[in-house]
């Protein structure tokens, strides 16, 4: 009854071999590194897109201006 109560780390696995750890500690390392390319892509995609979005609200805000001054001349 209540075994879901438990603490987690009565169950996890120490191994006496050391060398057990390799594969791991190798699997974490390539995954840290792919992840730190993926936030620095991420971080550059997004850079590039605000200014393409700047640009593009630029744009529009002077053809709006040069629509306003067209009408305010008629």
């Amino acid at each position: 009854m209540f075994a879901f109560l438990r603490p987690g780390f009565l169950y996890l696995y120490f191994p006496e071999d050391k060398t057990e750890y390799i594969p791991v500690v190798l699997e974490f390392l390539v995954l840290m590194v792919i992840c730190v390319l993926v936030f620095r892509w991420l971080k550059k995609k997004s850079i590039k897109d605000a200014e393409k979005a700047r640009e593009l609200e630029e744009k529009i805000m002077q053809i709006r201006k040069e629509e306003l001054e067209k009408q305010s001349s008629q």
